[in-house]
Parts: structure tokens; C-alpha cells; sequence
């Protein structure tokens, strides 16, 4: 049968979500629909007649940021090219002064191969939380409507390579997710979501300016999570973020390896306390 390569749609992104969930990557239950939202055009996947066999995200923000993910082939296909096949041509396709992944660790010589350069580590964290203790703050629900000024937020504290209005829209309508925003008299000082997945409920994103303003959002976050154990992707450069999920209960799961091609973001890492996705950055 014929191979060819081509743009998934939507159903078919769902697919891509699901082969996640089967490699122990724990995607919400409703990622989906929020990443198709914020590039319809960005995912990618090698069919073998009608059949899906591998599949790849290269995901283009308005500044012309590219995040790559969900590189995946099918189990029973490994060992063929399939996979790197595709990634050749989606990467090679890309016209993007900066693109970067989330990579397993034990990938990295080959990311170097395409000419990604490490950044640094992503820690995810989890378990069965404690609530911190610390005084409990009256905090803002974030809805759709406060996408833009939150993502105006993220872009006056370098929190993210591209304003993402779109994808934070998306992201605070999923069922199930809880978001909150901390505010003083300047302004918004820090936000933080929650939202289910198929193994209990990730943290992402957690930004603020302080490891209080963290804490506050925290402890309001892990109750709003229902059952089961919570996670918490912190970058490693963030000593007060691994503090937090310390102080949380929670212990390392695995690892990522933050890589970028181009010229990387020089983001405020003492700031990002959770990063929202390993597949959206």
C-alpha cells in the first residue's frame, strides 16, 4: 500500500493525543481540542494506506515560535525509518528563527543531529499532595474572556516565546479545568490552572513572581483537583519551583530535555514554577 504524509485533522489529532496516553504520557482528557484550537495546521501524520503510523506536532505561535511534539510511531512499526521519515520532512518544512521540544532524555544526541541545543531539564513531579500551609487568599477564576490580558502578563514577564491568546482561551474553557489569577495593586502577579487527566490532575501552567504568590495559587489549585495523584512539571533551573513541589509531597516521575533550534528564548525561569505542557511548550 501507498505511504504518504500529510496534515491530521481533527479526529484524527485526537488519535495522536491518545497514542500519548498510551506511552505514559499522561495528556488531559481534553488537551485535544485545545491544541487543534491553537494551530489547526500544526499536526502531522505518516499514513500506510488508511492507516495511521506515525505522527508528529509542529505547533506555530503568532510570533513564529514553533513547538514540536507528540513524535510518536506506532509500537508495531518501530525500526522502519517511518518515524524519522516524518520528522525530516515537518522539520525540514519549518521556516522558524526559534523551535523547540521537550525531548526524552536519552534522545538528545539525536535532537543534536537536527541542530537542537540543550536548554535545560523539565522535572516532572508527582503523588498524592498536601496542602502547604499559608494563608489563604481570595484569588481570581480565570475564564475565556481573561485570555488576553493574561497572556499580555506572560509576555511582560518573558513567561512565554509568543503571545498564545488563542491557546489560553482554549486552554480555561476544557471541562474540568480550574484557573485562578493572584492580582495586587499593579496587577496581575501570578496565575496557575489544574486540570484532569487520565492518571489524576496536572498543574500547568504555575507562573508568579514570587514563591508566595506560588504558593497561594498552589494550595488553591491541588483543591480544586478531586482524586487521585497531582502532577507538576517544574523546570530544573527553578530551585524554589523543585522546593515548592517538595513542600507539595511530591517526588520525580521523569524527565524531560528542554531543547530549542535557533536562537532560544531567554525566558524568566525563576518565574515559571510549571510549565504548561511537554507537548505545547
Amino acid at each position: 500500500m501507498s505511504q504518504q504524509i500529510r496534515k491530521l485533522d481533527s479526529a484524527e489529532s485526537r488519535t495522536m493525543v491518545d497514542w500519548a496516553a498510551a506511552e505514559g504520557w499522561n495528556p488531559g482528557l481534553h488537551d485535544a481540542a485545545a491544541f487543534h484550537a491553537t494551530d489547526p495546521h500544526g499536526y502531522w501524520g505518516l499514513f500506510d494506506g488508511d492507516a495511521l503510523i506515525a505522527t508528529i506536532s509542529a505547533v506555530r505561535y503568532p510570533s513564529g515560535f514553533v513547538f514540536v511534539g507528540f513524535y510518536i510511531c506506532r509500537p508495531d512499526r518501530r525500526g522502519e525509518g517511518l518515524g524519522y521519515r516524518l520528522w525530516q520532512q515537518v522539520l525540514g518544512g519549518l521556516n522558524s528563527d526559534c523551535v523547540g521540544l521537550d525531548g526524552v532524555v536519552d534522545q538528545q544526541a539525536n535532537y543534536r543531529k537536527s541542530g537542537f541545543a540543550l536548554a535545560h531539564r523539565n522535572i516532572r513531579c508527582g503523588g498524592t499532595p498536601t496542602v502547604p500551609t499559608g494563608d489563604d487568599r481570595d484569588l481570581r477564576t480565570l475564564a475565556p474572556k481573561d485570555a488576553v490580558p493574561i497572556a499580555s502578563f506572560e509576555q511582560a514577564q518573558r513567561l512565554f516565546p509568543s503571545d498564545r491568546s488563542d491557546f489560553l482561551a482554549a486552554w480555561f474553557a476544557m471541562p474540568g479545568t480550574v484557573a485562578y489569577a493572584i492580582d495586587d495593586a499593579s496587577g496581575v502577579t501570578g496565575y496557575g490552572a489544574v486540570r484532569p487527566c487520565g492518571t489524576g490532575w496536572k498543574i500547568g501552567p504555575l507562573f508568579a513572581k514570587s514563591y508566595d504568590d506560588a504558593l497561594a495559587l498552589v494550595r488553591k489549585l491541588v483543591r480544586a483537583a478531586k482524586d487521585g495523584p497531582v502532577f507538576l512539571d517544574v523546570p530544573e533551573p527553578n530551585e524554589a519551583a523543585r522546593r515548592l513541589a517538595a513542600q507539595l509531597g511530591l517526588t520525580q516521575a521523569f524527565e524531560t530535555a528542554r531543547m530549542y533550534r535557533g536562537r532560544a528564548p531567554q525566558l524568566a525561569l525563576d518565574r515559571i514554577f510549571g510549565i504548561t505542557s511537554f507537548e505545547l511548550g
